[in-house]
């Protein structure tokens, strides 16, 4: 199942099931509040996940049973699509691609170089090779906590923070998680999976320049609101039997400025949850991403966004996020 949060013709927050080719919605909420009897496993994302297989089945059900109801179906262009999570659990965003990690190390150094005006540092850094990866990205996972409160919505028009010129998105994709739990086994790491979505990683990158040589980053660099784009929907595990080889497009203003894959990741989503969760607790709700597939960001390619532009990321098997992005008014 595709499942998305959208905002009902009430003004309040309700889930659904995406089909007919991405053109339909159909309203999951209302169904089950019409269907009598207790509806609390659809009155939100994170009610449902809570439900586990118990709710997935309940949904199905419901579906089957009343998809053929105009009450409970809509066009999908008919109605305002929320981030599917709102309030994820938590957020959390890895370094997992080889070719990203490698060249947008070298793209922040030609950043700086090209801010201060030094031309002849931009030409050395364009002609130098690119430093191996460390040795670090192949021991662990590796990945920072970002602002889980902060989260836009598929369609949204993200306005970039005042303190920053350089916009740049990220080609991320991730996982949604279904069960909670402590010291997950690489065996069944994946039934922890509930499904999978889009992450658009907005990044200010003159501040997180600026961040990054703390050690600490990238703060500002990423957190602003409705900079962290998740969306449009979730794809329930059981529709994505290999999530490590779907291809991956960007887009700006219908212009392709990537074609990729999933496949190559230095850890895959199993492998993170089993490293995340030694001795701690993963909580069903949370969001993994996968950190930026290779030159699926202007800091790789040197191409960043203006004001108005229209970014697009796409993946096989789950949608496209589609998003504008306008600078602040002064």
């Amino acid at each position: 199942m595709k499942l998305a949060t959208f905002r009902s013709s009430t003004g309040s927050n309700h889930i659904g099931i995406v089909y007919d080719g991405d053109r339909r919605l159909f309203d999951l909420t209302s169904s089950a509040e019409q269907a009598g009897g207790d509806a609390s496993d659809f009155s939100s994302m994170l009610a449902l996940i809570d439900a586990g297989d118990a709710g997935l089945e309940k949904a199905r059900t419901l579906f089957a049973a009343r998809s053929s109801d105009a009450g409970l179906t809509m066009a999908i262009d008919s109605v305002e699509l929320l981030a599917p999570l709102p309030r994820p659990r938590q957020m959390r965003d890895c370094m997992s691609y080889e070719t990203h990690i490698r060249q947008s190390g070298r793209g922040m150094r030609r950043l700086v170089a090209a801010a201060a005006g030094d031309d002849i540092q931009v030409a050395a850094i364009d002609a130098e090779p690119l430093a191996p990866l460390a040795d670090v990205y192949r021991q662990l996972p590796i990945y920072y906590i970002t602002n889980r409160m902060i989260v836009g919505a598929p369609g949204s028009t993200v306005v970039w923070p005042s303190y920053s010129n350089v916009m740049d998105y990220e080609l991320e994709y991730g996982v949604v998680i279904g069960k909670t739990a402590a010291n997950i086994r690489p065996e069944n790491a994946r039934d922890h999976i509930f499904g999978y979505t889009i992450f658009n990683d907005f990044s200010a990158r003159d501040q997180q320049s600026k961040e990054m040589p703390g050690w600490l980053g990238p703060g500002k660099g990423k957190s602003f609101d409705g900079g962290n784009v998740i969306g449009p929907w979730i794809v329930t595990r059981d529709e994505i039997p290999d999530p490590y080889s779907l291809k991956a497009v960007v887009r700006v203003n219908g212009e392709v400025r990537c074609e990729s894959s999933t496949a190559g990741m230095l850890f895959n989503f199993e492998q993170m949850l089993v490293h995340m969760s030694m001795d701690e607790t993963i909580s069903a709700g949370e969001v993994i991403c996968s950190g930026t597939i290779g030159n699926g960001c202007g800091l790789e390619t040197g191409i960043f966004l203006n004001n108005g532009d229209v970014v697009e990321l796409e993946f096989e098997r789950i949608g496209i996020l589609r998003n504008k992005v306008v600078r602040r008014a002064s």
